[in-house]
Formats: structure tokens, C-alpha cells, sequence
């Protein structure tokens, strides 16, 4: 199997399973629905985890754009072949999305919340602020290259990678996945979000292109800097692109921490003038 290949039906093993859960639980008459994040972080885990038993041997499953970035800004891929695995991934989760389609045929009828239809190919934040969403997509994808890079550190019993792997993306579901849906892969959430928008599923509104870029820019500035970081702190390489991005991210931080500040003063404000 060639790498292009084994990238694209990862990166669909990844959408079929992913956007599978989130179809049952959300979609109106699955006998899934209703069983809540618990379930949906634990199976997007199995997810990757799958993936990357399928096709790790034959092109390191990276099964993620922001990854295959990643692993390239710190010389562990070569650029060159970068171009080749993103199109295969963004392929691969649009070929997936279509599967979650069929598989769900006659629960689009049923159902009439159209944020639930979008919501099984794409994420949204539960509170909607660009810039504290870009953060919360950021920092998950930063902790999945650092939680890759740690892993790799490691010696493991053969076999049982993937089931860290698969570990560390439902630890990140569960701890600060919460804010967006953690997309932390821009394929996983833009190849969807075009199947979203080309497939005939009724009454499905809108596919929020106004957020689209943040589970796109958010990833690939946290891959990008997770493992800068990693080289810089724990390997001591220090870089000029390290101290570019952590003077972009500095930026990033301290104008969505003023943005959230200035709300949270201009609400106190309201409340102190309803009061008085």
C-alpha cells in the first residue's frame, strides 16, 4: 500500500468511527441518542486507535494535517511529501463523511435540530468567541504533539502505541475538549464540513463557514508549535521559528484574554447599573 493511500483510508477509518458516534448520539431515533460526551470522547479515541493500526506501518498514520506539519517543522518528515499526505487526509475525511451519510439515511428526516446534522461532520463552539475558540483549538493540538512526541520517547510493548494514542485523544476530549469539540485536525473537521455542504441532507441549513477557519488556523499553529516546543524544552534545540511562533501565540493569548476581560467587565457594568 502506498503512503498516499494509507493516509486517505486512515484518515476515513478516522470520520467513520468519529462522525459515527456523534450520528448516534445526536441524530433523532439512533438507539444511541442521548449517550452523551463520555461516549463520544471514548469512541473518537478508539478512532484514532483503529486508524492507526490500519495504516501505521505503512505511513505512520498521521491521519492529521497538523501533525504531518508538526512532525515536518522539527525535520521528523520531509516536506516534500507533505503536500501528498494532507491531500490523501482531506480525501480519505471526505470519503468517510459520506459513509456516515449512508449510515444514517433515514435519521436525517427525523431529526430537525440542524446544528445536530452539522455537528456530526464538523465542530462548533459552546460558547462562540473567535479568538478564545482559536486558543481552546490550539492548545489541544498543542498537547497532541507534545502527547506524540512524549509517546514516542517511550519504549512500549509492540503493538500497544496505538492504545496510547487512542488514550491520549480521549484524555484530551474529556479535559479541554469541551469549549470547541476539539477538532485539533484540520481534516477531520474541514473534509467533513464540504461533505456537510455538498451531500443532499434534508433540511440541513447552513455549514457555519464563518467558523470554519478556526478548527483549520487553531490546529496548525498548536501542532506546529507543540513540537517546536518539545524540540526547544526537552531536546534543548532552540530555533527561530520556535521564537517566531511563541511570540505569534504570545499575541494570540494576550488579545483573547483582553477581549474575554473587556466582555466580562462590559457585563459587570450592565449588571452593577441594573442594580443600581
Amino acid at each position: 500500500m502506498s503512503e498516499f493511500v494509507a493516509e486517505l483510508i486512515g484518515t476515513m477509518i478516522l470520520i467513520i468511527f468519529g462522525g459515527g458516534v456523534v450520528g448516534g448520539v445526536v441524530l433523532k431515533n439512533s438507539k444511541a441518542e442521548g449517550a452523551g460526551w463520555v461516549v463520544i470522547t471514548i469512541a473518537w479515541g478508539l478512532a484514532v486507535t483503529m486508524a492507526v493500526y490500519a495504516v501505521g506501518g505503512f505511513s505512520g498514520a498521521h491521519i492529521n494535517p497538523a501533525v504531518t506539519l508538526g512532525l515536518a517543522s522539527i525535520g521528523d518528515f520531509p516536506w516534500a511529501k507533505v503536500p501528498l499526505y494532507i491531500t490523501a487526509q482531506m480525501i480519505g475525511a471526505l470519503i468517510g463523511a459520506g459513509i456516515v451519510f449512508l449510515n444514517y439515511l433515514p435519521h436525517w428526516r427525523a431529526t430537525e435540530d440542524q446544528g445536530a446534522k452539522l455537528a456530526v461532520f464538523s465542530t462548533d463552539p459552546a460558547i462562540r468567541s473567535p479568538f478564545s475558540n482559536l486558543i481552546s483549538e490550539m492548545i489541544g493540538t498543542f498537547v497532541l504533539l507534545m502527547g506524540l512526541l512524549f509517546i514516542g520517547a517511550n519504549e512500549f510493548t509492540e503493538g500497544l502505541n496505538p492504545l496510547i494514542v487512542g488514550a491520549l485523544i480521549v484524555a484530551i476530549g474529556m479535559s479541554i475538549g469541551g469549549t470547541t469539540g476539539y477538532a485539533i485536525n484540520p481534516a477531520r473537521d474541514l473534509g467533513p464540513r464540504i461533505a456537510h455542504a455538498l451531500l443532499p441532507i434534508p433540511g440541513k441549513g447552513g455549514s457555519d463557514w464563518g467558523y470554519a477557519w478556526i478548527p483549520v488556523v487553531g490546529p496548525i499553529l498548536g501542532g506546529i508549535y507543540g513540537a517546536l516546543f518539545y524540540r526547544a524544552i526537552f531536546m534543548q534545540e532552540l530555533t527561530v521559528a520556535f521564537w517566531i511562533l511563541s511570540a505569534v501565540v504570545a499575541v494570540i493569548l494576550i488579545g483573547a484574554a483582553s477581549s474575554e476581560l473587556k466582555k466580562g467587565q462590559t457585563l459587570s457594568n450592565k449588571v452593577e447599573n441594573q442594580v443600581s
